[in-house]
């Protein structure tokens, strides 16, 4: 959290840093680092199960409520500590020179989809492989996947279709060490990594 925190604030482009969380000793986190915790998130929206977008609709009525409206958003999960401010300003960038309804980070693949498949319960991957793709793996086209870092959005096209990728929506690519995603221990790991390689090199 503190890592996305302080981006966001070194990034200089927000009026407002808002961490939403329905516990208080990350509210007081959050606040050391510089963020506003303006109130904690209802119960009927707490938990992992809970989708992102209630939580922002939650999050924008209740700002309003106290008098602030703002023309975009940008959702910055801490679960993606490395990227940077730097990215946080292009992605902005993007948005101005597309006049874009939405921006969205991604990271190229490691493996193309084209192997890789799902595995039945007996485990049994008869043609496996489309021996038919016609090229080598390392001809095949570019994929991209969402690394979570970076969701930009105009408040009026969020709120009216809930929907990033409706219309008008455009890709901010990432390089794969700052699109590390923590879903799990090995996630974790990972980025606690790149974070210590990152200040080594700051010294």
């Amino acid at each position: 959290m503190a890592y996305t925190i302080e981006a966001a604030i070194e990034s200089g482009i927000f009026d407002k840093v808002v961490v939403s969380t329905d516990r208080q000793v990350y509210a007081e986190i959050a606040k050391k680092y510089g963020a506003d915790v303006p109130f904690l998130r209802p119960e009927h929206l707490a938990g992992d199960t809970v989708p992102t977008n209630d939580v922002i609709i939650d999050l924008l009525e209740k700002l309003k409520d106290q008098g602030e409206e703002f023309d975009c958003l940008m959702i910055l999960q801490p679960t993606s500590p490395l990227r940077s401010s730097d990215d946080i300003k292009r992605a902005i960038d993007l948005m101005k020179e597309k006049n874009a309804n939405a921006v969205v980070s991604l990271c190229e693949v490691e493996h193309s989809p084209l192997y890789m498949g799902q595995v039945p319960d007996d485990l049994r991957i008869d043609a496996f492989i489309n021996k038919d793709i016609g090229c080598r793996r390392q001809d095949l086209p570019k994929y991209y996947r969402l690394n979570g870092a970076i969701y930009l959005m105009k408040t009026g096209y969020f709120l009216k279709f809930q929907d990033y990728y409706k219309e008008n929506c455009f890709a901010y690519l990432m390089d794969k060490e700052r699109s590390i995603d923590i879903d799990d221990e090995i996630d974790f790991k990972m980025a606690e990594l790149m974070l210590e390689l990152e200040c080594d090199n700051d010294l």
